[in-house]
């Protein structure tokens, strides 16, 4: 009995041992490598170079008032659609004091001295009906008298003007009323009504009231890496992808270049600005970011392979063919436009020839 299990135990021993040399063997033995293949398709091959932006519209104009004061009324907000001449605001007049109180001494002066002129007038009137004066004296009082009376109703305009904006008796458009200066959409109403507000003038810039803008002609402004500015001018086609509208791809036409650089973190960039071709089934809000590919050449529909495919010789090109299964031979072959992924084929080989992809020694072969 015990000779039966040594026996046994041998056995088992020894078909392990044969199995464990046996898939060593396996282990140790190459698979064959069954490489891969692709064929030449037809496609478009565009070269371009990237400019990162966004779109904003071509005319964006800032209502400033020309008086200063408070808001009193606000007729527009955001998004507001408004035309030349509409209501934008209306301004409530704080008079400085200084200015009020010299208006208002002007007025009392031009009374003082109408008075006085009326009086001389009537006198010298009845002397030289009387014919005691010649009529070139009492021209002089005639002529005082009534500049008198106009320096009266100036000074009463320009009080009212301090006060209110705009004088009773003038026929103009109150400065107090802010009208948009162009059609458009309003982009922006950065004050509140109770905002104070200062005019445009020569010494400062003023309180931007609202935005217009005209929506339907918009433009991509980007700016283009110093090293692709020389490859680019302007009518050049570009592809816009908008942020927001990732899906639709938008035409547009270059028409300006920067002259002038500027340094933004450590490179040279260049501005440049786009006509953006709109779609009417697309609304595209000021400030959208986008990318531009800039097109600086392409072929349509024509054949062409992935630039991985081909190999060098003496700087010729070449790919290699299948001739029979997994056997290959070399094809020299012309190329045109590439895009850096897919390269036109001018010469050398067709849409049904099937040509060997390469296999990094890195990769795990098939088989």
């Amino acid at each position: 009995m015990k000779k039966f299990f040594r026996i046994t135990l041998f056995v088992l021993l020894g078909a392990v041992f044969v199995y464990t040399l046996y898939y060593l063997y396996q282990k140790s033995e190459e698979k064959p490598v069954v490489y891969e293949t692709e064929q030449a398709v037809y496609r478009d091959i565009i070269k371009k170079t990237v400019a990162t932006g966004s779109v904003k519209p071509r005319k964006e104009i800032e209502i400033k008032p020309q008086v200063s004061g408070i808001i009193e009324k606000l007729y527009v907000e955001a998004g507001d659609k408004v035309k030349k001449g509409d209501l934008i605001a209306k301004i409530k007049i704080i008079p400085n004091l200084a200015n009020l109180s010299n208006a208002e001494t002007r007025l009392n002066r031009a009374k003082i001295s109408l008075d006085q002129a009326k009086i001389d007038f009537e006198r010298n009137k009845s002397l030289y009906e009387q014919k005691v004066i010649s009529i070139a004296e009492f021209q002089q009082f005639k002529l005082a008298y009534e500049n008198a009376r106009e320096e009266l109703k100036a000074a009463e305009d320009n009080l009212e003007i301090i006060r209110e904006g705009v004088a009773k008796s003038s026929s103009g458009t109150t400065l107090t009323l802010v009208r948009s200066t162009a059609t458009g959409t309003v982009l922006d109403v950065p004050v509140e009504e109770g905002f104070s507000v200062i005019e445009v003038n020569n010494f400062n810039v003023g309180t931007t009231i609202a935005t217009v803008a005209d929506l339907g002609e918009m433009i991509f402004e980007g700016k283009i890496d110093e090293s692709e500015v020389g490859k680019i001018k302007a009518g050049m086609p570009l592809i816009l992808t908008i942020g927001a509208i990732d899906q639709t791809k938008f035409n547009a036409i270059l028409e300006f270049i920067a002259p002038k650089g500027i340094s933004e973190n450590g490179a040279i960039q260049f501005t440049i600005k786009a006509a953006v071709k709109l779609e009417s089934d697309h609304f595209i809000r000021a400030g959208y970011s986008a990318n531009a590919d800039i097109v600086l050449a392409r072929a349509d529909s024509v054949l062409s392979i992935p630039e991985a495919l081909i190999l060098f010789e003496k700087e010729k090109a070449y790919v290699e063919v299948e001739k029979a299964p997994q056997q290959f031979e070399k094809k020299f072959i012309k190329t045109g436009l590439s895009d850096g992924v897919n390269i036109q084929l001018l010469d050398g080989l067709d849409d049904k020839v099937k040509i060997k992809k390469q296999i990094a020694p890195s990769e795990t072969p098939a088989g």
